[in-house]
């Protein structure tokens, strides 16, 4: 296990200024805030309850999630698995009165569900905020174990 990503994964998030994506304390993966990207290129810009929709907030936070797994994935050694998320946050940039937060980060936990079956569910904060870098309208981040 190390504390950079992996140049030889070719789905490992890079970061987009002075912080690693992942680094490992113990048996925890801790990751850096991932916003919706495909091969580094943030796929929308915009706010929920203004110009973006819940169901494409839902995708967008999904694939956050991936971005998260991909990062914590990333520094994890040879044989090295991750066993559960124990903490998620979904960061959604929001409008003052949108109240729908939990169902956006639903999508995320959903992800975790998807790709780790019968681990508990971790625990999870879904946050308002006025704006994410770039202008992203979700942000994921998140903590797991790995053995």
């Amino acid at each position: 296990m190390s504390d950079a990503t992996d140049p030889a994964a070719p789905d490992a998030p890079r970061p987009a200024g002075a912080y690693a994506v992942a680094r490992a304390v113990g048996d925890l993966v801790h990751t850096a805030g991932m916003t919706p990207r495909r091969d580094g290129t943030l796929v929308a810009r915009g706010t929920l309850g203004d110009t973006i929709d819940d169901d494409s907030g839902r995708e967008l936070a999904a694939l956050a999630t991936e971005r998260a797994l991909d990062a914590a994935t990333s520094i994890l050694g040879p044989g090295e698995h991750l066993v559960e998320v124990v903490s998620l946050t979904v960061f959604i940039a929001a409008t003052p009165g949108y109240e729908r937060h939990s169902s956006i980060a639903d999508a995320a936990s959903a992800v975790i569900v998807d790709r780790m079956p019968g681990a508990p569910l971790p625990v999870r904060a879904a946050v308002g905020v006025a704006s994410l870098p770039g202008g992203a309208p979700v942000e994921v981040q998140l903590i797991a174990r790995f053995a």
